[in-house]
């Protein structure tokens, strides 16, 4: 039966974070603000319960697994059963057919800016794919100018070509929490209040080796330092984090937490400090957004997206120079009237970064290209 409109959400049966959450919260508010429209969402086989209930959503079953070897012909079949007029791809690649028209949203260029820091498979997987999804799509939606830029300039694509859609936070669940909500979680958890925090999986890109370092120089500036705590998961080459840690004797001044519950990460940023994120490159940054929600300071790159997302409220840093990012969290530490500053201006800043802005740019996206 033909679809207007269609939305691969098979990725999110594999993940809940990055590209799959960007995929759940936009899908819920286009829904929402287009309750007329007629939305087909495309879940893998592997998803235990349908992604989202909306009357104007149907759920259809695909099974093609994201990033197969051969998924741009075998997920077209699957596609062409469902004659969407469009298809949007959320995570990069679509379909080499099935729908009449396809957008694809471009989150980042790691791949061509560093791609030292993909595994070989994945950067197998974007060279061979990457160069025609770029032609085929008839829209393009990035999170962030910084994305846009690159397109434009570094690979040709025409500027109008492309929507930028800075992305959202759950303003719900990340806010100032009391007492009472954080205080129990951090003790189960034990992690003292007052913590350096990380959030983000464990890979080269997030130059997780660099902030051992950094943090390594800030405990000779403040033997006093609190515990640095990383919360993520393993992604890929990341047993050098491991071996540094080591290295440098860190052991016991570190707070591993491995796939922690989403639902707790509220009260971890609440009990922070200050979120530091180093990335040598991020196509946006969550958590930077999701600490300044919070009230909580923040140390992030300045590189990529992440001076778009904290602006004037934290600190930025040059993720090489490990000293440079040591100076940024002492300050973040120490200095009151930068944390006074950084949480109200950090609260109102977030505030201007919602699901509903970004769905109604890719509706407006959806609209022009079907005509």
């Amino acid at each position: 039966m033909p679809t207007p409109i269609a939305i691969d959400a098979r990725l999110n049966a594999y993940r809940e974070g990055g590209i799959a959450e960007y995929t759940r919260r936009l899908t819920e508010w286009i829904a929402r603000l287009d309750p007329d429209g007629a939305y087909t969402l495309i879940q893998h086989a592997k998803a235990r319960s349908p992604m989202l209930s909306a009357p104007n959503v149907r759920h259809v079953r695909a099974f093609t697994p994201p990033h197969h070897r051969w998924e741009r012909t075998l997920f077209g079949l699957e596609v062409s059963r469902w004659q969407p007029r469009l298809l949007h791809s959320p995570d990069f690649i679509p379909p080499r057919f099935g729908a009449r028209h396809f957008v694809i949203t471009i989150h980042d260029l790691t791949f061509i800016r560093y791609p030292h820091f993909q595994t070989a498979e994945s950067l197998r997987y974007y060279r061979a794919n990457f160069g025609a999804a770029l032609r085929q799509a008839a829209h393009i939606l990035t999170d962030a100018e910084a994305t846009k830029r690159e397109l434009v300039h570094d690979l040709g694509v025409a500027a109008e070509r492309i929507s930028v859609h800075l992305l959202g936070v759950d303003h719900q669940r990340f806010r100032p929490l009391s007492d009472s909500e954080v205080l129990p979680i951090l003790a189960a958890r034990k992690v003292p209040r007052g913590c350096v925090l990380f959030v983000g999986t464990f890979e080269p890109r997030k130059n997780l080796v660099g902030l051992l370092a950094a943090y390594a120089l800030l405990r000779q500036r403040l033997p006093d330092a609190p515990p640095l705590v990383i919360v993520g998961r393993r992604g890929w080459l990341y047993e050098d984090v491991f071996k540094q840690a080591a290295d440098l004797r860190l052991e016991a001044h570190l707070i591993w937490l491995e796939d922690l519950p989403a639902a707790e990460l509220p009260a971890l940023y609440n009990g922070a400090s200050v979120l530091v994120q180093p990335s040598f490159y991020e196509g946006f940054g969550f958590p930077p957004l999701e600490a300044m929600a919070c009230g909580i300071p923040t140390v992030v790159a300045q590189r990529g997206s992440l001076p778009e997302v904290v602006g004037e409220t934290g600190l930025l840093i040059d993720p090489e120079q490990p000293d440079m990012i040591a100076a940024a969290l002492e300050r973040a530490l120490t200095d009151s009237v930068f944390r006074a500053r950084s949480r109200d201006e950090g609260i109102q800043r977030a505030q201007t970064f919602t699901w509903q802005a970004a769905a109604q740019i890719a509706l407006t996206v959806y609209r022009h290209v079907i005509g």
